[in-house]
This record gives C-alpha cells, sequence and structure tokens, in this order.
C-alpha cells in the first residue's frame, strides 16, 4: 500500500464490518492457549481476559505471516488500541498467550470484542499508517499527542513575477519555497519584519499589489522595495529574493559577507546613503542571528525531543534548529499509561508527530527509542533525503539534548503546579455554587454584536489544566426572527444549538450505541468520555457559566430544558452596580441570588472565566466586522472569480463604477465575456 494511497482512503475507511467479524472469525488454533498468566497484576476480573484472549485467538487463526496494521475494538465499537506488525500473526499471536502482559496489556485484552486488520507491502509502510490512524482515532490505550496544532512556516513565493515573503499554516498548495518549521507565530512575525528590512520584499496579497497605482507605506519606511509600480527593476527584485532563499536555506554568511562588500564599494564611491541601507540590512539579519536562545556551531539542522516523567505525567520538548539557528520550541503533554517506559512513549509519540509535516535530516533524542531504523526509513520515504534518529553521547548534539530535557523538566514541574492550583480552584467553585461534585468542565457562554449586526455567541471551555482552548466554540447568530438587540434570544440559540449537536454527537444513553454496533452497524459516539477513561476530558459540561442576570438564565435554562437537558448546573453571573468587578450577582435556579465575599479567590476565578469569555466574543463579532466591511460586492456573483474580477477592476477603476456601467460597457471590458457582463449587471440592478 503506496502513502498515497493511505492518504487517500476515506475517513470511514477503517470504522465499518468489525462488529460483524464475530460471526466470520474460524475457529482458533488449540496450539494457543487461553488461560491468563498467573503474573498478570489484574484490578478487574481475570475472567473478562479470557474472554478477550478468546476473541483475539479466533482472528489469530487466519492471519498471514506479513506486514500490517492491527485495531481492537471493545463491545461498543470504540478503538481500543492500533498497532503495526513485521508479522501480523505472530504479533496478534503475543497477545492471546496470556503470558506476562503487563496490567495495561491486560486491561486492554480484557474489553477486546473484535478486531480489524490491513496488510501492507513492507514494515515502513505498516509505520505511517499506525501514526494515521492514532492520530485519526485516537485509541485509549496509544499514546496521543494532544496539542496537534500546525507549525508555521515562511513562505517565498515562486507563481508571481514579485516573490511574496509571508508567514504560512496548513496545506503547502501555493508554488515557493517553505522555510520552517517555526515554534511560534511571534518567531515567524519576527523573522519575516527583520527579512523585510534586509531583503526589501513584499508582503501584501497578490490583489493588493496588482491594483496599486503608486508604492505603499512599506515602501516609504523602507520595508519593501515597492515592485508594484516599477521603484525596482525586474532583474534586481529577482536578485533580492534569491538573497533572502540563501540566507533562509542557511547560506547566511555568504549573503552578509556580499553585502558588506557592496556596502564598502557604495562607501568608496561616496554613496553614502546607498552604504547606509546596505548597513541597516546586515544589522537586520544579525538581529535574527543575535537573539536565538540556543546558539549552535555544528548543528545544521537537526529536531531535538527529549522527555520527562513525573508523577505518571510525560512532557516532551521540541527544539527546531535550522541554519545554525534556534527556531523556538514548544512542549507536548502526550497522554500515555503510566506503565508505558519513557521509550515506548517517545518513539510513538515521534511518528505521530511527523504524521503531517517534513522531517529534518538529524532527530536527536534523549532516549533510545525502539526501532529507530526504521522509524527514519519510514520519514526519509517522505523526502528527498536520509533522515537520521540518533541518541547522542557527547559533544555539541549532546548538550543540546540535555538543554531540551531541563526545559521539559521545568515545563511539566510548572504544569504540575498549575493543574494542582486549577484542581483547588475548580473544587471551590463547585462548594460555592453548590455543586454535588468537583466540575471538570466549566462552559462560559457570551453574546457581541453592535445593534443586533454582525452578532455571534461565544463559549469558553475550562478545565483541570486550564483553559482548554481546543474546545472554544463560535455561533454566528442566523435566526432571522429575532429582534436586533434581543440579548435573551440570542442565547436562547446559541444554547439550543450546542445542546442539540451534543445529544446529537455524545449522548447520555449508551444501550442504544452498544446495541447499534453488535449489529454491525454504525457505531454510536461514546456517551460520557469519562466514563469510558477516568483521565478523559467529558463530552458534557458539570457547569454551564451565564454572562448575564436572572433573565439571560431564565433563557438559557428553557432553551437546554426544550432540549430534554435538564440536569445540568447553570449559573448567570450579572455585573455589579456600575459593572465594577467584585460586586457580581450569582443566580441559581431554584435558589435565591447571592454574592462572594470581596478578594475571594473563587471570586476572582469566576471572574477570570466571565472575562474570557467577554474577550472570546468580542474578538470573534470584531473579526465578523471586519469581514463584513472589507467584503467585495463582486465575490457575491456567481461566475465571476478572481481573474474577471480583475479584469473588471482595472477596467472600470472601482466597484461604484462597475454598479453604474451599461451592460453594454461591462461587455467590453478586456477578458469579460458575454454571461458574466449579464451576471454582473443583473446583480447590480435586480430591483430595478
Amino acid at each position: 500500500m503506496s502513502r498515497r494511497a493511505l492518504n487517500d482512503l476515506p475517513p470511514d475507511t477503517f470504522d465499518d464490518g468489525h462488529a460483524a467479524a464475530f460471526e466470520d472469525a474460524d475457529e482458533s488454533d488449540a496450539s494457543l492457549t487461553a488461560e491468563p498468566s498467573a503474573e498478570i497484576d489484574f484490578d478487574f476480573e481475570p475472567g473478562a481476559v479470557q474472554a478477550g484472549t478468546e476473541v483475539i485467538r479466533r482472528f489469530w487463526n487466519t492471519l498471514p505471516v506479513s506486514p500490517g496494521v492491527y485495531r481492537m475494538f471493545d463491545h461498543k465499537g470504540d478503538v481500543l488500541y492500533v498497532g503495526k506488525a513485521k508479522n501480523l500473526k505472530a504479533r496478534v499471536g503475543s497477545y492471546a498467550r496470556g503470558q506476562a502482559h503487563s496490567n495495561r496489556i491486560a486491561r486492554m485484552i480484557s474489553q477486546t470484542a473484535a478486531m480489524e486488520f490491513v496488510t501492507t507491502a513492507t514494515e515502513t509502510e505498516a509505520l505511517l499508517l499506525e501514526a494515521n490512524l492514532i492520530k485519526q482515532l485516537k485509541p485509549r490505550f496509544n499514546v496521543l499527542m494532544r496539542d496537534d496544532k500546525s507549525f508555521p512556516y515562511i513562505l517565498v513565493t515562486e507563481d508571481g513575477p514579485a516573490p511574496q515573503i509571508v508567514k504560512h499554516r496548513g496545506a503547502r498548495r501555493r508554488k515557493g519555497n517553505y522555510y520552517g518549521p517555526f515554534a511560534s507565530v511571534w518567531a515567524v512575525n519576527r523573522t519575516v519584519n527583520a527579512l523585510q528590512r534586509a531583503f526589501l520584499l513584499r508582503t501584501c496579497t497578490d490583489s493588493y499589489y496588482e491594483n496599486r497605482t503608486r508604492p505603499c507605506l512599506l515602501y516609504q519606511i523602507k520595508r519593501c522595495s515597492g515592485p508594484c509600480t516599477g521603484e525596482i527593476g525586474t532583474e534586481d527584485y529577482a536578485a533580492m529574493a534569491d538573497s533572502a532563499r540563501a540566507f533562509l536555506a542557511g547560506k547566511s554568511n555568504a549573503v552578509k559577507d556580499r553585502m558588506r562588500t557592496e556596502m564598502q564599494a557604495a562607501s568608496e564611491a561616496m554613496e553614502f546613503e546607498r552604504a547606509a541601507r546596505f548597513r541597516d540590512r546586515i544589522a537586520a539579519l544579525s538581529a535574527i542571528q543575535g537573539v536565538q536562545g540556543v546558539n549552535t556551531q555544528g548543528v545544521e539542522e537537526a529536531d531535538v525531543f527529549a522527555l520527562d516523567e513525573q508523577g505518571g505525567q510525560f512532557c516532551i520538548e521540541v527544539f527546531f534548529f535550522r541554519n545554525f539557528q534556534n527556531w523556538g520550541n514548544r512542549a507536548y503533554f502526550p497522554k500515555a499509561d503510566r506503565s508505558m517506559t519513557a521509550d515506548e512513549v517517545l518513539g510513538s509519540f515521534i511518528g505521530q508527530f511527523y504524521d503531517d509535516k517534513p522531517a529534518p535530516r538529524v532527530v536527536l533524542t534523549s532516549h533510545a527509542i525502539e526501532d529507530a531504523e526504521l522509524v527514519g526509513a519510514a520519514l526519509s520515504s517522505r523526502v528527498e533525503y536520509r533522515v537520521e534518529i540518533h541518541r547522542p553521547l557527547r559533544g555539541e548534539r549532546k548538550n543540546l539534548v540535555e538543554y531540551a530535557q531541563r526545559n521539559a523538566k521545568e515545563a511539566l514541574a510548572r504544569r504540575l503546579a498549575d493543574t494542582a492550583s486549577q484542581g483547588k480552584l475548580l473544587t471551590a467553585l463547585g462548594q460555592a455554587l453548590g455543586l454535588d461534585k468537583t466540575p471538570r468542565r466549566v462552559e462560559v457562554y457570551d453574546n457581541s454584536h453592535i445593534m443586533g449586526t454582525n452578532a455571534v455567541g461565544g463559549m469558553i471551555v475550562a478545565g483541570p489544566t486550564g483553559f482548554m482552548k481546543q474546545y472554544y466554540r463560535t455561533f454566528n447568530i442566523k435566526s432571522e426572527e429575532l429582534t436586533p438587540g434581543d440579548d435573551f434570544g440570542m442565547m436562547r440559540e446559541v444554547l439550543q444549538r450546542r445542546f442539540k449537536r451534543l445529544v446529537k454527537d455524545a449522548p447520555r444513553n449508551a444501550p442504544e450505541a452498544a446495541v447499534a454496533a453488535a449489529e454491525g452497524g454504525a457505531p454510536e459516539p461514546v456517551p460520557e468520555a469519562d466514563a469510558m477513561d477516568a483521565d478523559a476530558f467529558p463530552a458534557w459540561p458539570d457547569l454551564v457559566l451565564i454572562d448575564g442576570g436572572k433573565g439571560q438564565l431564565e433563557a438559557a435554562r428553557a432553551a437546554i430544558a426544550a432540549i430534554g437537558v435538564e440536569d445540568v448546573p447553570l449559573v448567570g453571573i450579572a455585573k455589579g452596580r456600575d459593572r465594577d468587578a467584585g460586586r457580581e450577582t450569582f443566580f441559581v435556579p431554584g435558589k435565591p441570588a447571592f454574592k462572594l465575599p470581596p478578594r475571594d479567590p473563587t471570586l476572582y476565578f469566576i471572574q477570570r472565566l466571565r472575562d474570557e469569555a467577554h474577550r472570546f466574543a468580542i474578538g470573534t463579532h470584531r473579526a465578523k466586522r471586519k469581514r463584513e466591511m472589507t467584503k467585495n460586492p463582486l465575490d457575491e456573483i456567481a461566475g465571476v472569480g478572481p481573474s474577471r474580477k480583475r479584469a473588471l477592476l482595472h477596467h472600470f477603476g472601482t466597484v461604484k463604477a462597475i454598479e453604474r456601467a451599461a451592460y453594454e460597457d461591462l461587455a467590453k471590458a478586456p477578458g469579460v465575456n458575454a454571461a458574466t457582463a449579464r451576471a454582473v449587471y443583473d446583480f447590480f440592478h435586480a430591483g430595478a
């Protein structure tokens, strides 16, 4: 199976048919014993392990002796584990012998009700497919990346006459050279700003560039060379773009030496202004290299992975080095069973980390991972060079790993301290609001609009580790029946949409889902995440906070009650007199309103939650309002793409002129056919 074939498979390719496998499996081979080992430390019924072993034995009997990927499912149809094997029959057989399993493996076997398999041509392809499936399915017993946000890159384009330098995140569809990854957008912005000063490359969009009639402000402040209006020749601009590519590709010293030579020549020719420009450009390049936290002499391109483990939790610190420069670092906190070794966690993490991004030539690790050569071969198959995975024991590389490991240790210590503090605050919050248990998932809702226009609702989520931004949601208010500015109606719409989706995607009535899975149907989502795994973040909120008083709270209560949800605690937070913080009044259905003492830590915590919801809602509203203000009416006309829109604007100058133009004038515009002219004319004169 090729890498392209794996990526082209639809998302549900691996989700159907496992329930029917119970009836299709042949009888197991008698050479495998089904008796559980006496060495297993059971914290569950031994009979469950034996039942799971019997299931695995039935599938083992017909497995081929070839590489592939296997998946284990529980009786609800949820994926328990994804693994790869050089020999599927031997690997799966190791689960069925019941000998010397760890507690984690025994638990996994005890919950196994079905299995599925995909054979591959090589073990390398199996490794790639395993990483794909783990990220897609998030099995309970695998190591899981909790933060899978893509990294930003710098892109120097090649699809136009004047190359553009921009920050880029996501798929690499645009033609050009990509440099990175950078650990943060801040690092990209700082580097792009310095490169602008050094090479005077444009950062504007193509449409802005093509419609300029005079240089913009960036040209005036010497941050762009003005290719849009011919202030610099095409060949000279291309030479500067090549210099920028060379600098980003690691030839920084050669670029700076060439600039120094030109500066000296300009000075000797008494062209002091030109010499000063070269001086400033050299200083900008030096600034990029001078602020690095770790300076390397012999490591041109490498990613450094260092793992630390404390209290059953793991932290993996990743440093990125490109062109002898440190391009930042990021800490990850993968979810893994406490019984897993550091080598296993790090090896699984690296496979998932590079599933959607190219690996550098060198990957340095703090632990010797299993199958390092196989993982290196798998990563090399995606790029045009050999990827080396190495655990250094001496020299500069070892110093880099030790530096990363110190950062991992400190990051994990901070996280554990923050988690303990957050846990205390959540406990105090539950007690202050009279909840039966400490909330693990707190959702806060707020609306934002100006006289009903561009109305949006925002939902933020807080949990044991702080604000859980991956669960934030925005709601564009869609109802046409609402009176502009009807805050109660907006809150009803937001809560109804949120809980209707929640009831559909994560129903609390688990039996129906189990029956559907047993009958061979598509498995329903898990009813409650923490019913399946005590460490999983729940899908349902334990507490809902509404930014508003009694009216807002009643609207929220009625909205979710109409869906049949009546057991989710709701609390309204009304601002104090003159909207002063510290004088908030709290409303709970069926209870009298109350206030918390001033300077109470719980009150400060609630204010933080409310302010975050307010910030998120207002930010979303402003972004929507900005899009509406800059919206081009031509974008709404079907059949008018970028090229024809550009042709119309070039010919008429402004959208107002296009709107006033007669059909005959539109049809005469270069690059505009009769059908397009008719569509544009009808759009602007529909009510005439």
